[in-house]
């Protein structure tokens, strides 16, 4: 059974579909599954054991039929998009079967939606069970969650180790503020080492946070903004034992992860996007009337969804992991 899966461009939005395709992979018999999409996505489900090609989707129009052609037939096809150079694209495949995702779900997580996707498509009753990434380690050994050593990035002792993500690609409205992010770390640095993650285009914001960090006289912290692979990102997410982020698709890889975790919601909607079955995670936000805009930048100019977030939310609710 030969089957083509189209992810979603971000993330977040791919860890948010694996039990989805779980339950793709357990309803056929001895599926042989190609999967297509951003290099993000790809990077989420490659190691899969029910996967036997990846492929980059390019984003130009002209390159999808030609893509279409170069991945060849199959029995089904699943997209978990419903844009129109999707739809194009899925018209393009060779496939008797063809189903695609379309924004027709509503009052549920995520999750649901895509898992509700499959089900209506194979006239199906599968629950969504927890997110599962695949990560393999680069000794080609499952990683699992435990204390992380920070010899190797120049922190010598070997405290637990808290992860800060302060980017988020959707917009700056779902950012907290780096002021803020090192309030918290410097409160935490005697018992944590920190790792200050971020992508090429959150560097300035991981800067940020290092030079508060740097003036309030933090030194076992290492800034890793700009400097990962996502791989080896998913790598040092997994052997955290603390991580604060914001709405983002690291918080999606953490819950897949189970690493305990405090996530800062401004305009999004945290019934949608939340942490899926993680149980040492915590959402913080401000409950106010015009939560959620699902704006990237705050419409009203005030972004009191995120200004009135303060470090000590946070150290609460890391506090409160203790009880």
């Amino acid at each position: 059974m030969k089957i083509l899966i189209e992810l979603p461009t971000w993330l977040g939005d791919c860890v948010m579909t694996t039990p989805a395709i779980e339950n793709i992979a357990n309803y056929y018999n001895n599926p042989k599954i190609t999967i297509i999409g951003s290099l993000a996505s790809v990077e989420v489900l490659k190691n899969h054991p029910k996967v036997v090609r990846t492929d980059v989707l390019k984003k130009t129009y002209l390159s999808l039929y030609k893509t279409a052609k170069d991945l060849g037939e199959f029995d089904v096809f699943f997209s978990f998009r419903s844009s129109f150079r999707s739809r194009l694209f899925k018209f393009f495949i060779l496939s008797n079967n063809k189903y695609q995702f379309k924004n027709k779900y509503r009052n549920c997580h995520q999750v649901e939606k895509y898992n509700n996707f499959i089900n209506d498509s194979l006239n199906a009753n599968f629950l969504a069970d927890k997110l599962n990434i695949c990560l393999i380690s680069k000794k080609n050994k499952s990683i699992v969650v435990e204390n992380f050593h920070t010899e190797e990035l120049g922190i010598k002792d070997s405290k637990p180790t808290l992860g800060l993500n302060p980017g988020a690609t959707y917009g700056s409205a779902k950012r907290w503020y780096p002021q803020q992010f090192a309030k918290v770390a410097a409160e935490l640095s005697n018992k944590y080492n920190i790792l200050i993650f971020g992508g090429p285009d959150e560097i300035d914001i991981a800067n940020d946070i290092e030079q508060y960090l740097i003036e309030m006289g933090v030194t076992n912290y290492q800034n890793l903004a700009g400097r990962t692979m996502l791989d080896e990102f998913m790598e040092y997410i997994s052997h955290l034992n603390l991580f604060i982020t914001g709405d983002s698709g690291p918080m999606h890889v953490a819950a897949s992860l189970q690493v305990p975790t405090v996530a800062i919601f401004g305009p999004t909607d945290d019934k949608e996007t939340s942490q899926w079955m993680n149980k040492k995670s915590i959402v913080i936000k401000k409950d106010l009337d015009c939560q959620p805009c699902m704006k990237r930048t705050c419409p009203l100019g005030h972004h009191n969804c995120m200004k009135l977030i303060e470090a000590t939310d946070v150290l609460n609710a890391v506090n409160s992991f203790k009880r």
